[in-house]
């Protein structure tokens, strides 16, 4: 297929849904530090310092996994480009572009990836001043998923929605990044994992700074909550790290200082396993235990097939 002349910019925010999971919203806003932004029936949005109107969202469901995952696009122009290219690669697209008729809004328009995973694009939304607070998030910076096809879904990343391979860590991960209008972009908001069966692996949210970052793991301790992997510092990405587990038992992380991509001069690496210095630069951290490779492998996803995807989101 030839590069895709329309690509997707930047992870706005991710929503995910589990069985009563609007019941956890204090848990962000208390010990994770996040704000409650709009609540609805069944839905909870949380805003980070960031200018996003919203970065997390809690949405009741029978089933565990990722509701939607979210970008944006510079502009109209951008969003029907982008639309027109998707179509034409025959992938499966769930509305045309138009107002989203919610509690966010925005122009743009939904599709499926090749896990029924549902993405969505909105411009125009109305965003936030900015209100810096220190040690609090102040964006989302990844989201990681499982994948049982690494290799098919990359592709279709690449292919259809443009995004550009950073590096990989063996033959086990990729790491993704999408467009930007500045001359570097974060090193990836997407990361595929190698795994059994379609399932969200964590979302990091990101600190403004190292001192911010290591007082936020702090202040998790004074809450009760320790890491469950970390602090480290990644190899890939070269951002440090500290995982929790919510209490819907999905993955959360707290980061900063993600390396910035040169799009003129970069080139993608693979990154060993087997090296420790290479998995976590600090050598604090460790290798992941079994207990959290098998949190961090999730529920088995079943997403959004085309059958019901349509009536989810006229809902």
């Amino acid at each position: 297929m030839n590069t895709p002349t329309a690509r997707v910019g930047h992870l706005r925010s991710v929503v995910m849904r589990a069985p009563n999971m609007t019941a956890t919203k204090m848990f962000y806003v208390n010990d994770w530090g996040l704000k409650i932004a709009k609540e609805g029936d069944g839905i909870v949005y949380l805003a980070a310092t960031g200018a996003e109107p919203f970065v997390y969202g809690l949405k009741d469901g029978d089933t565990y996994g990722l509701d939607y995952i979210h970008f944006g696009m510079p502009d109209r122009a951008s969003m029907d480009a982008l639309h027109a290219q998707v179509l034409a690669a025959g992938a499966h697209v769930l509305c045309a572009p138009a107002v989203f008729d919610d509690l966010i809004g925005g122009y743009g328009f939904e599709m499926l990836d090749p896990d029924f995973r549902r993405l969505r694009f909105t411009t125009e939304l109305e965003m936030k001043p900015s209100e810096p607070e220190f040690a609090y998030p102040r964006k989302i910076t990844h989201c990681v998923i499982n994948t049982p096809d690494m290799e098919g879904v990359e592709s279709w990343y690449r292919d259809v929605l443009g995004f550009r391979v950073s590096d990989y860590s063996a033959d086990q991960m990729v790491f993704l990044r999408s467009a930007s209008d500045m001359e570097t972009v974060d090193h990836h908001c997407i990361a595929l994992v190698r795994a059994p069966y379609a399932s969200v692996n964590h979302v990091a949210f990101e600190m403004a700074s190292i001192d911010d970052f290591m007082r936020g793991i702090g202040r998790m301790r004074q809450k009760g909550q320790v890491p469950s992997w970390g602090p480290g510092r990644h190899g890939p990405g070269d951002n440090p790290f500290a995982y929790f587990v919510s209490p819907s038992g999905f993955v959360i992380e707290f980061t900063s200082e993600v390396q910035q991509i040169d799009e003129a001069t970069h080139e993608a690496q693979v990154w060993p396993r087997d090296v420790p210095e290479k998995m976590d630069q600090w050598m604090t951290a460790g290798p992941p235990t079994p207990a959290q490779r098998a949190v961090m492998m999730g529920r088995p996803d079943p997403g959004f097939p085309p059958s019901n995807a349509s009536k989810d989101a006229a809902e």
